[in-house]
Order: C-alpha cells, then sequence, then structure tokens
C-alpha cells in the first residue's frame, strides 16, 4: 500500500507583526491587537512540553517578516529581550527549545540573508519559505503582494537557491487562486523543479488553495474550486515525478481528502494535537486519527515523519548538524520515517499488536504489487532487489499478507513442528582488538570500566562447562569469542581439542568467519587448510555470525576493521567445500535500510544454490542500549518491531527454496515476540543457550536460558508441537537426551562452572 505521510507537531507563532501587506492574510497583526509584540520563552518552552508530551517531534515556528524594520514597539521588545533582531531571537528559542525538550525545529522565517540562513542551519532540521508564485505581475498596484516587498519573486527564489547552496532541507510551494494564471502557476512550478534538479534540497512541495477571509482586502474573492485545486496537484506531480513529496493542506480541503489523495499528494503536511494552524485559524486540524481513516479509505496507509524527510538522513549527512542528526535518528525506522512503537529488540516490553496465522484478506482482481511479488517467491523465482524491498516496505493489509504467505510456505517446506536444540554458549573471551561499532560485548583488555570485567577463559574451564552442559541434555556447544591479540590459530584448535577430550561425543559449533580468517592469517595458512584442522581437531559446523550486513557501504561505517563482504562469503564458501555445514544470519536494524538487507538476502541465496552448506537463516534484530554507535548517536534503536517481524516473513519468501529453516532469536524476539515470528515463517526456536552473554552485553533483558519444558510450552502456545533437533537438525539419540532435555529442572542443575575466568 502507497505510504502516506504527516508530521506530528507544535507551533509556535513568535510573532504576528509583520512588516508586509499582504492582502489575504489575517495572521500578521498590528500591534495595538497584541497583548506582547513576540512570545516569551517561557511561553514558547509551555508550548513545546505540551507538544512532547503529545507525541510531537517537531516545533514549527513560524512569524512574521522583519517587523522591526516597520514597527517601535518590536524595536523596543527585541532590546528588552536583549536580541538584535527577530532572527537572532527565533535563533535563541530554536537552541532552547531543542536543549530542553529535544523536538527538532522547522524554521519558516521569511525572507533572510545567506547568513542568516546558514547560523539557522544549525539551530533546525528545515526552513521553509513559500514561493507563493513567481508572478511578478501580483506584486503590482492592485496585487495581493502590492506593498510587501519580501514577496518579490527574484528573493524569494534566492532564498530557495541559497537553501540548496547551504544544502539546508527546504519547504516550499505555491498558493493558488490569488489571481495568477494556469500558466503562471505551471511557470512558478518548473522554477522550483530547476533549483531541485540543480541541489537537491527541495523535501516537499505544498499546493494550497487560497481561502477568502474576513476582514481582509480580498475577502470577496473568488475562491479555486476543487477541480482547479486537483488540476494543480496533478500538474505538480507531473513536474517533479513520483519522488517528490506533493502537500496540500487537509484542514482547508474537508471532504474533499480522498479526491486529493487521487490526484497524487503523498503528504499531509503538519497536524498538531496541541496548537490551531495559526495562519488559518478559522480551519481547525482534522484529528489524526481521522485522517488515519480518509488515508486508508483510498487505498494507502498514513505514516508519521520528522520536519526532516526521510532521504535527508543518514550518517554524516550534510544536510543537517551531527547534534541535531542524532536526535532525528532515534525517532526513525530502516524508511527514515517515526517508529511507530516503543518496542526493541532485547527489551522487555509488551508488543504493540499481535501476528494472527494466515489472515486472509479481500482484494480487488488486480494483483497488487506486493501479492505479484509473494507468488513469484512462492514459486522458487529470484525476485529482484525493488521486489524485496517493496516486501520490507508491506503495511497494513499488505503486511498481514506477507506473514501469512510465509507462514503458509513455512508449513508447507518445513512441517509444523518447531524446533529447537539443547545447547550451551561458551563465550571464551570478550577481548577483542576490532572495533566493532554495534558491539556490546568485545572491549580492549584493560577496559575494566566498561561493561564489566574483560576475561579471558583457560581451555580447564572450557572443558568443564561443556561437561556441565552435557551433564544437562546439551547435545551441542556453541563457541564465539572477541579476537583477544594473543590468539592465534592454534588457540581455536586447542580448544577444539580440549573439548572433544572433555567429552568426545558433543556437538562444536563454533569459531564466526571472522575467527577463521584471522586464525588461518596468524598461522600463515589457507583458509581451507585450517578448516582441515579443526576438522580433524574436533570442529563439526560454523556459525554465520559476523556477517551483519552484507554490504560494504555499511560495512565501512560499522565494522571498518572487519573483513569485507567478500571475505565472509570466501570463509562460508571454503567451509561448505570441506564438508562442514554452517548457519547464516543478519545483523540489522542499526545504520542499514531496505535495500541492503535485499542485497544482503540475494548473496545468501546464491551461495546456498551453489554450495547448499547452508542450515537455517537467523535474523538477528541490533539491540542498541550498550553499543558505541547507538551511544554515540549514529544509530536507531534497532528495528520496529514490524520490521523484525517483517524480516523472518520476507527471508522466508526470498530464500525459498533453497534455506527451508528460518530461526527467531528469543534472546532479542523475547518470547512473546519470538512467537510473533513463529507465526510469520519461522520453524526454529534456536537453541537454549545457557549462559547467553553476546546479546545480554548489548542491552538484552530477555534472560540466558531457555529450559526445553519452556520451549515446548512456547510452541504449544502458537498451536505446533515442539521437537528436539540437534545441530544439523537430525533427530538426537535418545542417549543424547538427559534429565534436563526431558524438564527435570533441579535445584542442583546450575549455570556455569564454580571456577574463575582467569583474567584477559
Amino acid at each position: 500500500m502507497s505510504v502516506v505521510s504527516y508530521s506530528r507537531k507544535v507551533f509556535a507563532p513568535v510573532t504576528e507583526l509583520c512588516r508586509d501587506v499582504c492582502h489575504y492574510c489575517t495572521f500578521a497583526k498590528s500591534p495595538r491587537t497584541l497583548q506582547n509584540p513576540y512570545m516569551s520563552p517561557e511561553a514558547v518552552l509551555e508550548t513545546a512540553e505540551s507538544g512532547r508530551a503529545n507525541g510531537c517531534k517537531e516545533i514549527l515556528f513560524t512569524l512574521g517578516d522583519k517587523p522591526e524594520l516597520r514597527y517601535r514597539v518590536a524595536r523596543e521588545a527585541l532590546d528588552e529581550l536583549e536580541f538584535a533582531t527577530t532572527l537572532d531571537y527565533v535563533e535563541h528559542l530554536s537552541r532552547l527549545v531543542f536543549d530542553e525538550t529535544g523536538l527538532l525545529p522547522h524554521i519558516n522565517a521569511g525572507v533572510m540573508t545567506q547568513d542568516q540562513m546558514q547560523r539557522l542551519k544549525q539551530v533546525s532540521v528545515s526552513q521553509g519559505l513559500m514561493l507563493e508564485s513567481s508572478s511578478e505581475r501580483l506584486c503590482e498596484r492592485g496585487g495581493p503582494h502590492f506593498g510587501s516587498p519580501d514577496k518579490a519573486p527574484s528573493l524569494r527564489l534566492q532564498n530557495i537557491r541559497w537553501a540548496g547552496e547551504l544544502q539546508i532541507p527546504f519547504t516550499t510551494g505555491i498558493l493558488i487562486g490569488i489571481g495568477e494564471t494556469r500558466k503562471e502557476r505551471v511557470e512558478s512550478l518548473e522554477q522550483l523543479a530547476e533549483l531541485h534538479s540543480a541541489f537537491g534540497h527541495i523535501q516537499e512541495i505544498i499546493i494550497q488553495n487560497f481561502r477568502a477571509k474576513p476582514g481582509t482586502k480580498m475577502s470577496t474573492a473568488p475562491e479555486p474550486d476543487i477541480e482547479d485545486l486537483l488540476w494543480t496537484i496533478q500538474t505538480a506531480r507531473d513536474v517533479f515525478g513520483p519522488d517528490m513529496a506533493i502537500q496540500t493542506p487537509p484542514n482547508l480541503n474537508n471532504g474533499e481528502l480522498r479526491r486529493i489523495l487521487d490526484a497524487g499528494i503523498n503528504d499531509w503536511g503538519g497536524i498538531s494535537p496541541v496548537t490551531p494552524d495559526f495562519v488559518n485559524p478559522e480551519a481547525p486540524w482534522p484529528q489524526i486519527e481521522r485522517l488515519a481513516e480518509e488515508t486508508s479509505a483510498a487505498g494507502k496507509v498514513l505514516v508519521e515523519r520528522l520536519a526532516i524527510y526521510p532521504r535527508y538522513i543518514f550518517p554524516e549527512s550534510p544536510f543537517i548538524e551531527p547534534h541535531l542528526l542524532s536526535e532525528a535518528t532515534k525517532h526513525i525506522n530502516s524508511g527514515g520515517f517515526v517508529r511507530n512503537d516503543d518496542w526493541c529488540p532485547g527489551i522487555a516490553a509488551d508488543l504493540p499488536y499481535s501476528i494472527p496465522r494466515s489472515a486472509v484478506h479481500a482484494r480487488s482482481a488486480i494483483k497488487s504489487s506486493v501479492a505479484v511479488a509473494i507468488d513469484k517467491a512462492r514459486r522458487g523465482q529470484t525476485l529482484g532487489d525493488k521486489e524485496i524491498t517493496l516486501l520490507f516496505a508491506a503495511r497494513g493489509i499488505d503486511f498481514d499478507d506477507v506473514c501469512s504467505a510465509a507462514d503458509e510456505l513455512r508449513a508447507d517446506v518445513s512441517g509444523d513442528s518447531i524446533t529447537y536444540v539443547v545447547n550451551r554458549n561458551i563465550n571464551y573471551t570478550n577481548v577483542c582488538y576490532f572495533r566493532c561499532g554495534f558491539c556490546g560485548f568485545s572491549k580492549g583488555k584493560h577496559a575494566d570500566h566498561l561493561r564489566g570485567k574483560s576475561y579471558n577463559l583457560g581451555l580447564d574451564e572450557i572443558a568443564v562447562r561443556t561437561i556441565e552442559a552435557y551433564a544437562r541434555g546439551a547435545t551441542e556447544v556453541c563457541l564465539q569469542g572477541g579476537i583477544h591479540p594473543s590468539y592465534t590459530g592454534e588457540t581455536y584448535l586447542d580448544i577444539c581439542r580440549a573439548i572433544r577430550e572433555a567429552v568426545p561425543s558433543i556437538h562444536i559449533h563454533a569459531f564466526s568467519p571472522l575467527e577463521i580468517w584471522q586464525g588461518a592469517q596468524s598461522l600463515g595458512i589457507r583458509v581451507s587448510d585450517f578448516l582441515e584442522q579443526l576438522q580433524h581437531a574436533g570442529l563439526g559446523s560454523m556459525p554465520g555470525t559476523a556477517a551483519e550486513i552484507l554490504d560494504d557501504e555499511v560495512r565501512a561505517n560499522i565494522c571498518p576493521d572487519k573483513i569485507k563482504t567478500s571475505q565472509w562469503i570466501d570463509v562460508i564458501s571454503t567451509a561448505h567445500q570441506v564438508g562442514l555445514k554452517t548457519t547464516s544470519t543478519i545483523m540489522f536494524g542499526h545504520l542499514d535500510h531496505p535495500r541492503h538487507w535485499a542485497k544482503h538476502l540475494l548473496l545468501l541465496r546464491s551461495l546456498q544454490q551453489k554450495s547448499g552448506g547452508i542450515t537455517e537463516f537467523v535474523p538477528l534484530p541490533f539491540v542498541h542500549p550498550q553499543t558505541p554507535i547507538f551511544t554515540k548517536g549514529l544509530a536507531r534503536k534497532g528495528p520496529t518491531f514490524r520490521e523484525s517481524v517483517l524480516m523472518h516473513a520476507v527471508s522466508r519468501l526470498v530464500l525459498h527454496p533453497h534455506i527451508n529453516n528460518i530461526q527467531t532469536s528469543w534472546t532479542k524476539m523475547g518470547i512473546e515476540g519470538a512467537k510473533s515470528c513463529l507465526n510469520a515463517g519461522c520453524n526454529d526456536l534456536g537453541g537454549t543457550l545457557m549462559n547467553e552473554s553476546i546479546s545480554r552485553a548489548a542491552g538484552a533483558e530477555h534472560g540466558q536460558e531457555i529450559p526445553p519444558q519452556r520451549m515446548i510450552e512456547i510452541a504449544n502456545a502458537v498451536g505446533r508441537p515442539a521437537k528436539q533437533r540437534t545441530t544439523l537438525y537430525a533427530h538426537p539419540h535418545e542417549s543424547d537426551q538427559s534429565n534436563f532435555a526431558r524438564g527435570d529442572l533441579s535445584a542442583d542443575a546450575t549455570h556455569g562452572s564454580h571456577q574463575t575466568p582467569s583474567p584477559a
């Protein structure tokens, strides 16, 4: 379904004094009608706090043009406030509101100098100035802009050009019905399109229809009818193409919203649950809930955005100052729109909604693009990047359809059983000399003040933990750790030998492609030779972690010194060649976007087609709280719940028929979140884990272990049977299942050993 956006904002009319005398305006007032020439800082903060309490992310500063040049009372008020100009005061208020409330300022300050625009860029995420019309004729005697020096089209076009040169995300548009011709409207739009083509900075075009207001010189002027408005919207869409946000104020066009949507708009502008439209106070805002209903009735989905549009929010964006970018990033999802729930991976919280099993909706005879992509995937055909990205954008009915299709495909391919493995995690060291920004687990050798003490388990301790795991029914030990500066390939070989000697029959699932690559490098041998040595020492299979996002554009930002995409593929491919099975993963929801996810999935699909060595795909939603890239303000708060569920569902569709097992990580999704994923294409719950520590170090709150009986309860809760498996998806022999595997959780069954890890 197509997306229509809006910004939840609060309005702060800093001053209603203005030196211009536009003949249709009721915003500008004379000094004698105002109690105060300017809003006080206290009043602005009170308004901002009210907006923040009502879910607003934006504060819109509206004001008249340079009132101090016309009114003595304005100059005196500014003197008392200790500011030289109105714009100096706006700059102060913007900084104050952001520092105190975190609201993101958008400033409509009229015509400015280039220096003033640059200064306001330091304290706002976007700015705006309506062109209204490029017709000089409207400024002549008798025209609506006569006596308004700041409405000169040349000045306004120059400001919009300066905004482009300064890389300021900018809002502009035209006002129709004030005496211009249709030809002049087209010329205005074309001039704006030319500026946007040069600088790429215009984030939205407003098509606003004139409304006659009592008490103005144009109170009896005819208003443009709905057909005229629709023609102008369609023309704007033709001029700017499909990627531009076209906006028309909904409060000025009550009763015609469906037709306006059909004409080509995709944004409703700013809607405030707190303050009125001070420019059009006679026209109240529609309730956001009603706006959502109207949008849905047109076959579209209403989504919230920030004052700055998604395409300008990215790491090191030149369009927004770093401190403002950090705050904006906290609020957004992978598409750059506002997160629609408070759920975050790893954090104990209620789910925003449940995922029904196989929801069925009435559809038109004409298949949507989403339905076409689903059908193609179910037939086992390879989807293109754009088709996969489309599936990741699914909302509303499309979202339900993607989840249902994935669940039905899961039933066809993997059956109804929900599998799990009884295993133990052994993270042998948290010391690492790599600097991955997403990692809350690893640390420098002497960084004892960060996330607990550093440690390095000895071989005896690893052996003891393996014996304990086997005694409690584990068929697998899963080993991963940081890349300790003293580790070589021989270290990993010794670990395998110690485990094999301690418990000969246990499956060793160990060492990420990064560890394999580093181990081979340290020994000066080929990866294939090192893998064969590890096999001989007891290695049974490998986790396909360290993949993060298989796109070097993203890796350059989140793990610049880690192995590249090609190296990860090479290690995994080589493992398959020497007879080692691997899992595959994605770690998503940080600085990445759906286009990167699509590329990642297609790489895995291609790899599996060639080698057939991947046992399962495991989506790992980014857990943010204790990670460097989040604490530095660079990353999002992990994926949203919708995005997390979609990753599981879409991967089922995209990887079919080559990877048949899709696993959900209960440490990241939580128990209830995992249940949702089991209704959206997943057939595996992963491991019981015992001592999971990597997610917890990043801030996850979902515990360290789930016993087999709890796995059975989770499966039963979604109406399916549970089935214990081995690492390689075989049925474990009865002799390998101890009391723990049958659910005997005695008080003597404890986590970990009683020995103390050796210091790192």
